[in-house]
């Protein structure tokens, strides 16, 4: 049974700092690339950074280059989201996908609100 299971959200003040964990099973970890995506009230969901399956490749959206950090642990069947200065327009419901080929896996999503 595959299982994607996101954690880590919460609320977090602007320019802090918030780890985001994704903890799948189920598949060959490994043999998927990854990628974080969010989706903030009324708005489309939007991704925010990907990272290949031996982890050599990393991508990220112009508006969280710079803060963000997408890693991930194969050993641990998990990728993470290090957020770093975080914006209260980074404010949004975060979600992990799994991808390879045609094969995909969502999580349920972990919330995120930047406030003071």
């Amino acid at each position: 049974q595959v299982q994607v299971v996101e954690s880590g959200g919460g609320l977090v003040q602007p320019g802090g700092s918030l780890r985001l964990s994704c903890a799948a099973s189920g598949f060959t970890f490994s043999s998927y690339a990854l990628s974080w995506h969010r989706q903030a009230p009324g708005k489309e969901r939007d991704l925010v950074a990907s990272i290949s399956g031996l982890g050599g490749s990393r991508n990220y959206a112009d508006s969280v280059r710079g803060r963000f950090t997408i890693s991930r642990d194969n050993a641990k069947n998990t990728v993470y989201l290090q957020m770093n200065s975080p914006k209260p327009e980074d404010t949004a419901v975060y979600y992990c996908k799994a991808v390879r080929g045609s094969s995909f896996y969502w999580g349920q999503g972990t919330k995120v609100t930047v406030s003071s």
